[in-house]
């Protein structure tokens, strides 16, 4: 249940928990009432900040450098927020079957843990990863993949094989740091995305988007699901799908309030937001 919809004396104390980090000091006591609280969480999401490329590379650079958070630490909570973001909107029950598209950069890292943890949670995935980052920590996220009991093909299917064989894809190709044009490994994959008719759910970038101009007139990709990542980047103002998630509860309060990110507060211990 959204914190929106929940009977505002009962969770006032824990909503104003959440809230307070997010603020300046001399902004705290605003929030005094629950009507301010409501107001509050209404023009959050009002107000989100949507990022271009310059920052979106900022921010990485920031929780790596002023925060030290690891790469490795950060791709596990992404990864795990994907997989909550697709259980959400796909259940197992009626799309058991994924098929895991894993690029070379940081979103292919996040395509590799989700679909570690989609496997824990009851779905059956399969990994295509064209082109293995020759990287200790890629091989590593693979071997745990594999020990896991997922398959991997290496091969892409055809537009028919793949709606004969899966019911949804999982799009972890290109983040934002994608510059066109599409590579030869990935074009097989990429007119597979354009052309198939099973849903698709998108980690951070729409593969073959611009990250901030959005669709380009080459491309069709259009996802069910968009799950964006920290803060969503500017080409998702041009996400015409029905589920919009954000995940990674990470972002510190500070850098928040750096970067005026404004974003939703992620109700009680979930790990993504519907935005």
């Amino acid at each position: 249940m959204s914190l929106l919809h929940r009977p505002i004396g009962a969770s006032l104390k824990g909503i104003s928990r959440l809230i307070h980090p997010l603020l300046a000091p001399q902004n705290r006591k605003k929030l005094e009432t629950p009507l301010n609280i409501k107001r509050f969480l209404a023009g959050k999401r009002m107000n989100l900040k949507y990022l271009n490329q310059k920052e979106a590379i900022a921010v990485d650079q920031e929780l790596f450098g002023e925060y030290q958070f690891s790469v490795d630490q950060l791709m596990e909570l992404a990864g795990l927020s994907c997989a909550h973001a697709v259980a959400k909107c796909f259940a197992a029950e009626k799309h058991p079957r994924i098929l895991v598209c894993c690029g070379p950069g940081n979103n292919g890292g996040d395509g590799l843990v989700a679909a570690r943890h989609l496997r824990l949670m009851g779905y059956t995935p399969t990994i295509y990863y064209p082109k293995p980052t020759a990287n200790r920590l890629y091989e590593s996220l693979s071997h745990q993949c594999q020990r896991m009991e997922i398959p991997s093909i290496e091969e892409c299917p055809s537009v028919t094989s793949a709606a004969c064989s899966y019911d949804l894809i999982l799009d972890a190709l290109f983040g934002f740091s994608f510059k066109p044009p599409v590579r030869a490994d990935f074009l097989a994959v990429v007119e597979l995305l354009q052309q198939t008719k099973l849903p698709i759910a998108s980690v951070d970038i729409p593969s073959g988007w611009d990250v901030e101009k959005g669709k380009v007139t080459e491309c069709d990709l259009e996802p069910a699901l968009l799950i964006s990542l920290t803060a969503p980047k500017l080409c998702a103002r041009q996400f015409r799908g029905e589920h919009h998630y954000l995940g990674g509860r990470f972002v510190p309060p500070a850098l928040q309030r750096k970067y005026e990110l404004n974003l939703p507060v992620y109700p009680g211990n979930e790990l993504c937001v519907k935005l």
